[in-house]
């Protein structure tokens, strides 16, 4: 017994001693500079601030698309269209031509542009230059409306909407300096765009400004950038982590624009969820094929943890 004793003993200390070897072989983590781990915590409070605003995307409580001529919409049962929030019955959004128009309920109390709402007005998209937002329960909600492709939605938000009201928390892998990194810009034709589909199952052709390339782990990577030429650009991109860490449906990234080097910094670290990772009422642009990589990026913004999929213990 006491011989068997003594060869578990130095077996213990020859597995000991491997893992000490293999933690010193290990390579250590990458150092943060200071100033990198202040900028990037900056970007991270003004991310969580946007995201909680009384009108951000966690604010949103409906997405109803226009079907008929013409909807009555309000809270109450006998509304064509129910809203979640608001009056009973709000008024009635309706289509003459290519224009659409809201007619308020006679009585109800709402607001556009802080006067109050008493007559016919006409109903403007975010596909135009000043879209319209009707503001009721005292400011706290707005309705607005959407164009994607042929088609236009009500979107609704309050200040009281579940999704802000019951957020989390956003959760990061840790800071990478070698995330960020100097790509090249190779700028396409000014009138070149790209289809783009959204999650709602709408195309739409954006412009495609050119394509940023860099090198990892070997490999040469392509990411089309969307946006104007001479303007700020948005990567929407799919990796390895998606759906396995980070949020499945893809992330995105906002480029500045491109130097007179034609070099642009992607910050992998500030890879961002789209709003349908926090509401099911956005109507989120998914990656092209172009930008799903075979690369497991385990920088920047992991999936969010709702409150029904946090454990209780």
């Amino acid at each position: 017994m006491r011989l068997w004793g003594s060869a578990a003993l130095v077996v213990v200390m020859l597995v000991a001693g491997c893992g000490d070897r293999d933690e010193a072989l290990a390579p250590a983590p990458a150092k943060v500079d200071a100033g990198f781990k202040r900028e990037n915590q900056l970007w991270r409070e003004q991310r969580l601030t946007e995201l909680l605003m009384v009108d951000g995307w966690t604010s949103l409580v409906g997405l109803h698309w226009l079907e008929l001529k013409a909807h009555y919409i309000g809270s109450g049962s006998t509304s064509g269209i129910r809203l979640a929030v608001g009056p009973p019955r709000m008024g009635m959004v309706s289509r003459e031509g290519g224009a659409l128009w809201f007619t308020p309920e006679p009585g109800v109390s709402l607001q556009v542009e802080g006067r109050p709402l008493k007559e016919r007005i006409r109903f403007y998209s975010d596909a135009e230059a000043e879209p319209t937002v009707i503001h009721f329960d005292d400011g706290k909600g707005a309705l607005s409306l959407i164009q994607r492709g042929s088609r236009h939605a009500l979107r609704v938000k309050h200040a009281d909407a579940p999704a802000r009201m019951r957020f989390t928390h956003l959760d990061y892998w840790p800071l990478g300096p070698d995330w960020r990194i100097t790509a090249r810009f190779v700028p396409h034709a000014a009138d070149k765009t790209l289809p783009i589909v959204d999650i709602t199952g709408t195309t739409t052709a954006q412009a495609n400004a050119g394509v940023v390339e860099f090198e990892r782990e070997g490999r040469t990577w392509r990411l089309e950038a969307l946006g104007e030429p001479g303007r700020p650009l948005q990567i929407i991109f799919a990796d390895r982590s998606s759906g396995r860490g980070s949020y499945a449906a893809g992330r995105y990234i906002d480029l500045e624009v491109p130097d007179a080097n034609s070099q642009v910094v992607v910050d992998f670290n500030r890879a961002y969820n789209p709003p349908c990772a926090f509401t099911p009422f956005a109507t989120c642009p998914l990656p092209p094929p172009e930008n799903r990589m075979d690369l497991l990026v385990e920088a920047g913004e992991k999936a969010y943890v709702t409150p029904s999929d946090e454990v209780t213990e």
